[in-house]
């Protein structure tokens, strides 16, 4: 698999940030696995301030419960890489941070931390909409732990972009 840069993370995040200005849309994020890599991205961009309001890094679970209002329940019982915590962490984010649409990632970036259930390179990205619409994705991404945090970013990107209305 061909490396991805660093380029293409911006060329997205700059896409993302033109997308947004043109529906008139705010955005904001939840990451755990990236890091802040999405939240970095974007306000990379010169102008992002017009679209984006902020982001929670909510790498330890404590902060998904307190901050995003993740159940114990679920992290409990599925875990903090889970769809149901992506949505609510997605929820969470939307209503935290008070956006039109907000992204949130957990996931397994490696080199360690894997199991045979949940794997280095499983992600789950969810969007939280109008309406508290939330979609979620399953991912398995291959590679460096920088790979998978880059590709993860990528498609947490797409997935936003793709939440904004159609004209």
């Amino acid at each position: 698999m061909p490396e991805i840069s660093d380029v293409l993370v911006n060329e997205k995040a700059a896409e993302l940030v033109a997308e947004f200005k043109n529906a008139k849309a705010t955005f904001g994020t939840a990451e755990s696995c990236t890091g802040g890599l999405i939240a970095k991205s974007v306000t990379d961009v010169a102008g992002a301030s017009e679209i984006y309001l902020g982001s929670v890094v909510s790498y330890a679970n404590s902060v998904k419960a307190g901050v995003l209002g993740v159940s114990e329940k679920t992290l409990a019982s599925v875990g903090a890489v889970s769809a149901d915590t992506a949505m609510q962490m997605a929820l969470g984010a939307r209503d935290a941070l008070g956006v039109d649409i907000a992204v949130a990632v957990t996931g397994i970036a490696g080199p360690g931390g894997g199991t045979n259930e949940k794997p280095v390179g499983l992600v789950y990205i969810a969007v939280c909409s109008a309406g508290d619409r939330v979609i979620c994705e399953k991912c398995n991404f291959a590679g460096s732990r920088d790979e998978i945090r880059k590709q993860t970013a990528l498609a947490a990107m797409d997935m936003a972009i793709g939440a904004l209305p159609k004209e």
